[in-house]
């Protein structure tokens, strides 16, 4: 009986002074007499519990333990009695207690006197180990929820491209390509009124033309709330309106000149018989076109139009259309006219006619290769049936030979041979056929340009000898006043429309400008409705035809015309900085512009 009340004993104290330290705290469905080193089941706490609505619950895995999982990177920090710190592996130390329990089971029935002394040792072994469950508790928990943290709170790192799609912004362009050819109407459709535009003050239209002499020009802001308050809007309006025009009468509209036979129809022209007044006239002419190209020369004028009956020379100064020398386009012409202008010395080139020569080269040079491709193919295989002779690629040396045997027969002056006459038409047929045509436009750089000048001067076919225009100079226009010119304002007019939009109708303002309109006064206007409108209008440009030539390349552009000084030239420098750049138009114009959102669009 005594032996079995000590096994008894020794059992429960067995179960006390298990590892764990929760004998009588055991969870539900487990034995009272489970092994000292087996940990018992707990559920373990709820991970983000407040987080969670619905769907699954995750718990702590109750067996991710140290003890269960080995791994040799996690170690274990147990304190001594003597409070020094030992870092040790787990697997090991759990390994020992089962050791050291073991060894205390097996010793404590061999004497039974010794039992007081073995469970005061195996209270302190359980002091121990409690404390060290402690440290694997703390030290287990933070290895266990430390990645998991970890992956919560870390943001989620994007690729620099997928980051760029979102943030960068759709294009804005702030800009449309240079136009050189001359309009004479503009068509500004809006959703916001364009009244602003229409009967200026005499304050504010007398401010305009100041500003335009004086070449000031005012900064406005990105956006005006009311436009029709803002007085330095309707000033500059006035300002951008504004040309200089010889000669000027004024019961006579002189732009457009050529096919503008109806323009002079039954009006009076007191100069057609009267040849002194035709001499004055051209006298005058040459003082202003003389003066209008020493102002170019020295960059005080940027460009000028000379509009004559039968073509128009446009003048650009240095550093415009991306051109380093002064530059003039003459379009169109005609076989004497470029004959004439050969005879005076002037060197001159056809950009369309040398651009289309170019293209032809190289298609012919593409054929010629892929030819000759084809026939080393064709000799290549002929060679490997060795039926290939050297002689074969020679076989048209002798073509200008092959009528040889006309001679022999003696015939050969009974053929009628073609004159010289009829060879030189043969030959120049080609260049006849450009004659008012837009391909016949005529490029002088240089200082060609100053005899360019002086023939016109001289020239006589540059005014009509018959008809409605006969003996009348050619109209010179700029965007800067010169010796002899006359100031002149486009004209503006402002009418409120309704457009149908779907089945409803819709408030369009529009406003419409006609005159003779430089690329300047084209450039200056848009800048204007920019902040007036809120970045929002349409225009419809209506091209003189003749001049639409002007936009072509030129063959000899250095691209230096950037570093040329035009800072007194007269013109805003937003629209120097625009007609510096060479333009994309080729021989076409621009037909509509609209702006959405700040950002431009055309059409040409």
């Amino acid at each position: 009986m005594r032996m079995r009340r000590r096994r008894r004993a020794r059992s429960d104290a067995g179960v006390f002074s298990s590892p764990s330290g929760q004998g009588s705290t055991s969870s539900p469905g487990q034995s009272d007499s489970s092994p000292a080193c087996v940990r018992p089941f707990s559920p373990g706490p709820l991970f983000n519990a407040q987080n969670r609505s619905g769907g699954g619950i995750k718990r702590r895995n109750p067996f991710a333990n140290i003890e269960n999982t080995y791994s040799p990177k996690k170690k274990l920090l147990i304190y001594n009695d003597d409070g020094d710190a030992e870092a040790v592996d787990s697997d090991r130390t759990s390994k020992g207690i089962e050791k050291e329990g073991d060894e205390d089971m097996s010793t404590k029935t061999d004497c039974p006197g010794a039992l007081a002394a073995r469970l005061a040792e195996a209270e302190r072994q359980e002091h121990r180990e409690s404390h060290s469950k402690k440290c694997l508790t703390f030290s287990e928990d933070d290895s266990l929820f430390e990645e998991e943290e970890e992956d919560v709170k870390s943001p989620l790192l994007k690729s620099p491209q997928a980051i760029a799609a979102a943030s960068i912004a759709p294009p804005v362009c702030t800009q449309y390509p240079a136009d050189w050819s001359l309009k004479t109407r503009l068509l500004f459709t809006s959703p916001l009124p364009l009244s602003w535009a229409e009967h200026p003050k005499a304050q504010e239209e007398a401010l305009g033309l100041s500003q335009h002499c004086r070449a000031q020009f005012a900064t406005l802001p990105h956006s005006l709330q009311d436009p029709k308050s803002c007085s330095e809007l309707r000033c500059a309006f006035q300002q951008s309106l504004v040309y200089w025009q010889h000669p000027s009468l004024p019961w006579i509209n002189l732009f457009p000149r050529i096919n503008a036979e109806r323009n002079f129809s039954g009006k009076s022209t007191p100069w057609a018989q009267d040849t002194a007044l035709q001499q004055s006239l051209m006298s005058e002419w040459s003082v202003s076109l003389s003066s209008l190209y020493s102002l170019l020369k020295a960059r005080l004028c940027p460009y000028f139009y000379v509009c004559s009956y039968q073509f128009t020379v446009l003048f650009r100064a240095a550093g415009l259309g991306n051109s380093s020398k002064i530059s003039a386009l003459i379009a169109p012409t005609t076989r004497g006219f470029r004959e004439a202008m050969k005879a005076e010395g002037i060197e001159f080139s056809l950009p369309l006619v040398e651009e289309r020569r170019k293209s032809r080269e190289q298609q012919n040079m593409t054929e010629e290769e892929e030819e000759q491709r084809e026939k080393a193919q064709e000799c290549s295989e002929l060679k490997e049936d060795g039926d290939c002779q050297e002689g074969d690629d020679g076989e048209n040396d002798d073509e200008d030979g092959s009528f040889s045997w006309l001679k022999e027969m003696g015939v050969q002056d009974k053929i009628k041979k073609p004159d010289s006459i009829t060879i030189q038409l043969r030959k120049e047929g080609h260049t006849v056929s450009l004659d008012h045509k837009p391909e016949s436009v005529v490029c002088v750089e240089g200082s060609h340009t100053f005899t360019l000048i002086n023939f016109l001067i001289n020239c006589k076919s540059v005014v009509a000898a018959a008809g409605s225009q006969a003996g009348l100079p050619p109209t010179l226009l700029a965007p800067v006043a010169f010796r002899g010119a006359a100031m002149h304002t486009l004209k503006a007019r402002s009418v409120n429309v309704k457009s149908q939009v779907g089945s409803t109708y819709q408030n369009i303002s529009s406003l419409e400008i006609t005159g003779p309109i430089l690329p300047s006064s084209l450039h200056s206007v848009t800048t204007l409705l920019r902040p007036a409108q809120k970045g929002n209008f349409s225009a419809t440009l209506y091209t003189h035809a003749p001049t639409a030539v002007m936009n072509t390349h030129t063959t000899k552009e250095q691209g230096t015309g950037g570093s040329v000084d035009l800072s007194g030239c007269g013109l805003h420098p937003a629209s120097v900085e625009q007609l510096q750049q060479p333009s994309g138009l080729g021989k076409t114009a621009l037909t509509h512009i609209s702006m959405n959102n700040y950002s431009y669009t055309w059409k040409n």
